[in-house]
């Protein structure tokens, strides 16, 4: 089936330009003014005064977070992560609904894929896996995901040789048994042409051994899988690094082999000039979580000499425990400002548009599709948003991208087409039940304010002798 887009804005070198764009199958088919129509079966969409954008990549997030939302203190991530690990998720069907949400609020933020570092329920891995896949296929968004892999226990994660509370027991699977893992899920569930993508996804060398890392490469190049991984996200882990290592985890990592063009890493906030070049010279893509990191206090990743140097830059909304949403609008207009006060000439700023490209085609290269999604060509996979500019939010009529990325947009998605289906229709999911959904949500979980973690209380005083912090 075909449609046709009549009228549609669409950005230029110049500007801006009003054309027709056709999409056939799961591709843009032609983009010109005065298109034909193409048959009976073609639907014709009238999008004059709204926007047509290739759809943003969220490109690092942890869909099961959404049930501990609004609810973490502020805490660093170290003790952030005691807190989430001893709240997880305790069944599949709960790990279904937030993927679904996660999906939905993506889609409806101007994402058309998701990069899921999914956590896996202990003992029920694959049946983890399969609830995320079930919800993705059902809501029809692009996913990529990796599940978040680890051979070591949390005891580990801390520089100084200190641990957690009662966390000096081995980790329970093997990483020949982590890694046989990956190998069966991708088996199951990896179909890149349906929308389904596995990653090789370690969660950061805070706890994954040398090992995991070599096989997570292997099977990279084995089954042509993206690899994902945290790094260097806080000091402690810079610190970490230096004393497992005694060089930085990037120098680390590009011996293990774990450095490509198919490698996007989240965070990178306390990064080298060294660390910098290696990544450019690799192809390696940085994810900016610029939410995340403010909210645990990790810092403000270099973005801006990131980007001088050559590194491909996506944005991420990390999970909803740490940002708290999955609003990607808001994640690409805080990681587009930040940098203003992080370098005082202005003409390293970062603007609107060069946004807009990096939560687009810079997503798309860091998953390895730069030639296949990302940007408004004819032949590229019809991965596309259509925003409504007369919504109050983005008026009074002055720059349409300039109001999408730097205002307060909200529901302002009309249309959005992944892999050439419409999903969302006059600002509606049309996949999923919404207000079922919701429903959900809202009968699963209970209001829990003064809900504390007794790991995070046990861990907290080491960690601020470790840290340096007064008592």
């Amino acid at each position: 089936m075909s449609c046709i887009l009549r009228n549609a804005l669409i950005p230029t070198g110049t500007g801006y330009e009003t054309t027709d764009v056709r999409i056939e199958g799961e591709r843009i088919a032609a983009i010109d003014k005065g298109l034909p129509a193409t048959g009976a079966d073609s639907l014709e969409l009238e999008a004059g005064n709204q926007i047509l954008l290739p759809g943003f990549v969220n490109a690092h997030t942890h869909s099961s977070e959404l049930w501990q939302r609004g609810i973490i203190p502020p805490y660093p991530l170290e003790l952030w992560l005691a807190q989430l690990h001893e709240y997880a998720p305790p069944d599949p069907e709960k790990i279904y609904l937030s993927a679904l949400a996660t999906a939905v609020e993506t889609l409806l933020s101007g994402g058309t894929t998701v990069v899921d570092h999914l956590i896996l329920i202990p003992g029920q891995e694959l049946a983890t896996l399969e609830a995320a896949v079930r919800a993705y296929r059902e809501v029809g968004i692009r996913a990529f995901i990796g599940p978040l892999l680890q051979d070591q226990a949390l005891s580990t994660c801390l520089p100084g040789g200190s641990s957690f509370a009662g966390g000096a027991a081995a980790y329970p699977l093997s990483t020949s048994e982590v890694l046989a893992l990956v190998e069966e899920a991708v088996e199951k569930y990896h179909r890149p042409e349906e929308g389904i993508t596995l990653m090789v996804a370690p969660t950061g060398i805070q706890l994954c051994s040398d090992k995991l890392f070599e096989g997570c490469a292997e099977l990279s190049q084995k089954y042509d899988l993206p690899r994902h991984a945290h790094l260097l996200e806080t000091r402690a882990q810079q610190r970490l690094a230096q004393e497992k290592y005694g060089c930085s985890a990037v120098e680390h990592l590009e011996r293990l082999g774990y450095l490509d063009r198919r490698t996007s890493l989240a965070h990178c906030v306390w990064l080298t000039d060294a660390d910098i070049e290696i990544l450019a010279r690799t192809g390696s893509t940085v994810v900016h979580n610029p939410l995340s990191n403010l909210r645990l206090g990790s810092g403000i990743a270099p973005i801006l000499k990131y980007r001088r140097a050559g590194v491909n830059v996506a944005f991420g909304c990390d999970g909803s425990a740490s940002n708290d949403s999955q609003d990607l609008l808001e994640a690409i207009k805080i990681g587009t400002i930040l940098h203003n006060i992080t370098d005082p000439d202005y003409r390293h700023w970062i603007s609107p548009r060069e946004s807009v490209e990096m939560a687009s085609r810079g997503g798309a290269i860091g998953l390895g599709l730069g030639e296949k999604l990302g940007s408004l060509e004819v032949g590229k996979q019809a991965d596309l948003v259509l925003y409504d500019l007369t919504q109050l939010s983005l008026l009074p009529r002055t720059d349409p991208i300039g109001l999408l990325v730097l205002g307060r947009p909200t529901q302002v998605v009309h249309s959005v087409w992944v892999r050439g289906k419409r999903v969302v229709a006059n600002g509606e999911v049309t996949t999923v039940d919404v207000a079922q959904l919701r429903q959900e949500l809202f009968e699963h979980s209970h209001w829990d304010p003064f809900r504390r973690s007794q790991q995070a209380a046990q861990l907290e005083a080491r960690y601020r002798q470790v840290m340096g912090l007064p008592e």
